[in-house]
């Protein structure tokens, strides 16, 4: 039945599949920017799985040992079914790439959820980040960025939409490894930064870089929900932490945004979101890496924000930013494979592989892209053109 579905449908680019029983069936035609991929079936009950339920079943069965590709990388074959099937897919390919819907974000289930993915220890992240741990799209300027040089010029990025000027008090939603904070106060002589997180493990790193970079005194980070957050604030930042807030929550958010902003405040909004529709949230990842995350496309976003009372001066889609951010992560955690099936097992580290590939694949070719979104209170806050970025 798998080969039937995969003979009928694949045309653009080669899939090889290779069945228990040594048998070997091919799909689809030679394309020129897409690769052969060969397809390894270990296990006979895979086809079925997949069949049954494959939006949980993909990722299950690699991290079984189910499955393996002899030729191409996991997003090369999750690439090459998002071309061929698209969107909407027949339902073995739809429940491959399929979604469902588990986002109650609460106070403590936030908590709970949070800790699942980002307290993890250091040494994972250290082993596939860049050299400062930003977990978040990088901004590539050229096709030469290393991603060092990418990371950089995405803080870059956001400081000048933040328009930053000494004395100014900053507030980072999700300071994660303490990464921005750090290099919003290294690069601004008097601004002070308050950064807020749910990850102890964050939480101690973080503080830790402060003290070492001799930034104590200006960057404090503290281990505490946005929503019980209190104070004024002439900037907001947050990265990669809106796809946790989960879709009932988004007007509360942007409310207690405008609760903690200055009337001349500006906020930068930087997350991932869908450029279709509202959707909801594959079941795999669900369950393994982000527990109660949510992508909102732009119009639900917007919606809320304006509920809220705030208002959008700029928005900027980075459409493969984060495909190629994840390419290089990937790489990176390969060269250090060995390393964490010692420490965390095959298990483990098949699951953070196909994490990856199913991220970078959806990036590259579905309909996930990342946003910045610029918000403030009053109209006359930022520059009337974007010469101001780019200087």
């Amino acid at each position: 039945m798998l080969e039937k579905v995969l003979r009928e449908t694949i045309r653009t680019g080669r899939l090889r599949v290779v069945m228990p029983d040594g048998s070997e069936h091919s799909f689809g035609e030679e394309h020129p920017e897409i690769g052969e991929v060969v397809w390894r079936i270990n296990n006979p009950k895979v086809s079925t799985r997949l069949l049954q339920n494959g939006e949980f079943e993909l990722g299950q069965t690699y991290m079984e040992r189910g499955w393996d590709l002899l030729k191409g990388s996991l997003a090369d074959l999750i690439n090459l079914l998002y071309i061929n099937f698209g969107e909407e897919p027949p339902s073995v390919i739809k429940k491959v790439l399929g979604r469902t819907l588990k986002q109650w974000n609460n106070l403590s289930k936030s908590l709970a959820n949070v800790s699942t993915h980002y307290d993890l220890d250091e040494t994972l992240f250290r082993a596939f980040l860049d050299e400062d741990m930003h977990y978040s799209c990088a901004y590539y300027r050229t096709a030469e960025d290393d991603l060092e040089t990418a990371q950089q010029n995405k803080c870059r990025h956001i400081m000048n939409k933040l328009c930053l000027q000494p004395g100014h008090r900053l507030l980072d939603i999700g300071s994660g490894w303490g990464s921005l904070s750090l290099f919003m106060a290294r690069n601004n002589e008097g601004v002070n930064t308050q950064g807020v997180t749910l990850s102890k493990e964050q939480l101690r790193v973080a503080k830790a870089r402060a003290e070492e970079q001799g930034l104590s005194d200006r960057v404090r980070f503290d281990l505490q929900d946005y929503r019980n957050h209190t104070g004024q604030y002439d900037r907001i930042v947050s990265v990669g932490m809106f796809e946790h807030v989960g879709r009932p929550y988004f007007e509360a958010y942007f409310r207690k945004i405008g609760e903690l902003l200055e009337r001349d405040g500006v906020v930068l909004l930087h997350t991932i979101g869908r450029s279709g529709p509202p959707s909801v949230t594959n079941a795999w990842i669900t369950k393994y890496i982000f527990p109660g995350g949510y992508i909102p496309a732009l119009s639900e976003m917007t919606a809320a924000i304006e509920k809220a009372g705030l208002l959008i001066n700029d928005v900027e889609i980075l459409r493969f930013h984060y495909a190629d951010t994840l390419k290089a992560w990937a790489e990176r955690f390969a060269k250090h494979r060995a390393q964490f099936v010692e420490s965390k097992g095959e298990t483990f580290c098949r699951m953070w592989e196909i994490y990856l590939g199913m991220c970078e694949a959806a990036f590259r070719s579905s309909d996930l892209v990342v946003y910045q979104v610029q918000l403030s209170k009053a109209k006359d806050v930022v520059p009337d053109t974007r010469d101001y970025l780019y200087r």
